[in-house]
């Protein structure tokens, strides 16, 4: 195993900070962006110095957007900072996509166990307690959300210790791992497309008795192809200087109300 530099103070550091800010500055252009660069600004300034170009470049790209279940989101932290500790500003774009790849899964599974299954059994088992005026039902509710506290808190750690696995595994194949990273993280926003955008051609072409539902022709085409297309519009505006994720959003609603209002979608 490779040794490090990043002690248990940095990682309790970073862990505290997740839990207390990972969404204190959520919104909807970049939404944990802000916490999660909030977190790791501790490994960042161990790890390349605060007045660095490196240390500047890395607040910019942590800054990006984020968005995952805050009880996973440790695991991510760690094995970011574990990467990065190797492979310094090398593992910008693998971070990148590993982020991006990541932070979907992971929020599948953690809005299902956290969101889902531990609110409803333990919820339940202890807010029929308390009707019932037992206040071990208060108690229990009390310390699963501690006992969650402290999985969110040790996490980072874990992430870390299995990223430094991960890392020292695929030594000197870092641009395999980016590469797999990157594919990972267009795979994931690709299959977001047609499930997140619903956006169809309700205009049918009518000349004579002859009509053409254009949705379903385009479906023959290539399924999703407007949404597809509406995606890589958007994508090529936020590249321009004169737009913004505000900019794009207010378009895309002004848009969509004239095609509504035309009959078109």
């Amino acid at each position: 195993m490779m040794s490090t530099k990043i002690n248990d103070k940095i990682l309790s550091k970073v862990s505290k900070r997740w839990i207390i800010g990972s969404q204190l500055s959520w919104n909807y252009e970049r939404m944990m962006g802000g916490g999660y660069l909030y977190s790791i600004l501790p490994f960042l300034k161990e790890n390349y110095g605060d007045k660095s170009e490196e240390y500047y470049e890395m607040v910019d790209t942590h800054s990006q957007f984020f968005n995952t279940t805050p009880h996973m989101g440790g695991f991510i932290l760690g094995m970011d900072m574990a990467t990065e500790e190797v492979e310094g500003l090398k593992a910008k774009e693998a971070i990148t996509s590993l982020k991006t790849g990541l932070m979907g899964s992971f929020a599948g599974v953690g809005d299902t166990i956290f969101g889902v299954l531990f609110p409803t059994v333990f919820g339940s088992v202890a807010s029929y307690m308390a009707l019932k005026g037992n206040s071990i039902g208060l108690i229990l509710w009390i310390i699963v959300n501690l006992g969650l506290l402290v999985f969110r808190y040790y996490s980072v750690g874990i992430g870390y210790k299995q990223g430094l696995k991960l890392v020292d595994t695929m030594s000197g194949r870092m641009k395999a791992l980016t590469h797999s990273a990157t594919l990972l993280g267009v795979t994931v926003i690709g299959a977001m497309i047609p499930s997140v955008i619903n956006a169809k051609i309700t205009w049918v072409f009518t000349s004579g008795k002859v009509k053409l539902n254009v949705q379903d022709t385009l479906d023959q085409i290539m399924p999703m192809l407007i949404p597809a297309i509406i995606v890589a519009i958007v994508y090529w505006l936020l590249g321009k200087k004169a737009f913004n994720s505000t900019r794009v959003i207010m378009l895309v609603i002004i848009f969509s109300i004239i095609m509504r209002l035309l009959q078109v979608m």
